[in-house]
């Protein structure tokens, strides 16, 4: 299959958390990984630099000592809306560690790339892929077209396996004619750091249901907000809009994170410009499957490049990370395989997979996005249901995903009897 003197056995373009993790478990399996980036590192990243338990233990599984410098621990969600602030901690489950992470993308992204290399995956830099490279008799995907370096010659690199891990803007399996899927939800982030001693060190993640304007505590603004201690004396501050909501396309969302963050208290150093540690930075949330199929033609799809943020709280990385580890495990026995029909049949079931872990929870997940795009569903959620701990807490679990799939609690039962029933996307 391919071109008899390939470049790799797989080629991975892109090495952000999801093509870094592909290339890190394919490559710890022996396999040939060429990883291809088209930036230099350290590179920046629009981010909310949130880790949950689901993401701590994918980092934990590539050798990364989250003990070290740079990284700041969290014991859970403050949830503020309604007139209430809750405090719930990240459960205590026998699958997921029971904290959280803060780190930034400026580094984050390298550290993964380079545990890739550690294990023995080949990483090139400054490498813009352009297209994929295709069988002419057969249509299938049998390397990449790539520019090397500013100005740089165009260039093929072969692979009997590509695995696009390109980010929000898909351009890579746009070239495959694998567009968005415009019934599937996605969202719009902005956010900035900010100087802030007062707040750098929260020991929680802090996200706000309710956002209210510097005019008036009466007026409220579209979409969530968050803020997120790093550690280092800054925090993460930002602000997320559905595209179930009215106002969705509509706004100004960088005018809009300023004018909330003017509510804010003074002493937090979050409505002063002269706090400010960089500037408002915007990226899309493509979420819930939003690009199918994820394998097709020699090409599979992991992280955002398929659409695999978590509607239900715009979590990216956790499923990054989760999307490229399976990917490889699927790649490695592929790959095994001399016989073309069993190799093509082991790589579909990549997708029949991701189905099977997320499909029921994604559908739910695209729900809840349609009802919180009502203003109205949001208020009269928030005030009924912020009172009441125990219910909070399981919504906590269901938001982040954080549940045991055997032997868990009440609640991680309800969680995934619910998944399980609802149709896959």
């Amino acid at each position: 299959m391919g071109h008899p003197n390939p470049d790799a056995d797989v080629i991975v373009v892109g090495a952000g958390p999801a093509g870094s993790a592909t290339a890190f478990h394919l490559a710890r399996h022996g396999v040939n990984v060429l990883l291809l980036e088209k930036s230099e590192f350290p590179r920046e990243k629009v981010c909310g630099d949130g880790l949950t338990p689901r993401a701590v233990k994918q980092l934990v599984a590539m050798g990364l000592d989250t003990d070290a410098d740079g990284w700041a621990r969290n014991r859970g969600l403050r949830v503020i809306g309604a007139g209430v602030r809750l405090e719930l901690d990240w459960p205590d489950l026998s699958s997921f560690p029971n904290y959280g992470l803060t780190r930034t993308r400026l580094d984050f992204d390298e550290m993964l790339a380079r545990r890739a290399v550690d294990v023995g995956a080949k990483l090139q830099t400054s490498t813009t892929v352009t297209r994929a490279y295709r069988d002419d008799r057969t249509g299938r995907v049998v390397g990449v077209q790539a520019t090397d370096g500013p100005g740089g010659e165009p260039k093929t690199y072969r692979a009997p396996l590509v695995v696009a891990a390109d980010g929000v803007s898909g351009r890579f399996p746009l070239s495959m004619g694998l567009a968005k899927r415009p019934d599937r939800p996605i969202g719009v982030a902005v956010r900035r750091y900010y100087h802030s001693p007062l707040r750098h060190d929260d020991p929680y993640l802090e996200s706000w249901l309710e956002l209210r304007s510097k005019d008036g505590a009466d007026t409220l603004l579209p979409g969530y907000g968050w803020i997120f201690g790093m550690g280092d004396g800054r925090v993460n501050v930002g602000l997320g809009v559905l595209n179930s909501s009215v106002d969705f396309g509509r706004s100004n969302y960088r005018e809009m994170l300023v004018d909330w963050l003017g509510s804010t208290p003074a002493e937090w150093g979050m409505n002063d410009e002269a706090n400010a540690a960089g500037p408002i930075m915007g990226a899309a949330l493509p979420m819930g499957f939003n690009r199918v199929p994820h394998y097709t033609r020699g090409l599979m799809l992991v992280g955002d490049s398929g659409g695999m943020v978590n509607p239900f709280n715009g979590e990216g990385i956790a499923y990054a990370m989760e999307s490229g580890e399976l990917a490889a495990e699927v790649a490695v026995h592929a790959l095994a395989e001399r016989d073309q029909i069993r190799r093509e049949r082991t790589l579909a079931h990549y997708p029949t997979e991701l189905r099977a872990r997320y499909g029921g929870y994604y559908r739910l997940g695209g729900w809840f996005v349609k009802l919180i795009g009502h203003p109205q569903v949001m208020r009269f959620a928030a005030k009924h249901g912020m009172p009441h701990p125990t219910l909070m807490r399981f919504v906590l679990k269901l938001l982040a995903n954080l549940a045991d799939h055997r032997g868990g609690d009440a609640m991680g039962r309800v969680i995934n009897a619910m998944t399980k029933v609802v149709p896959a996307v």
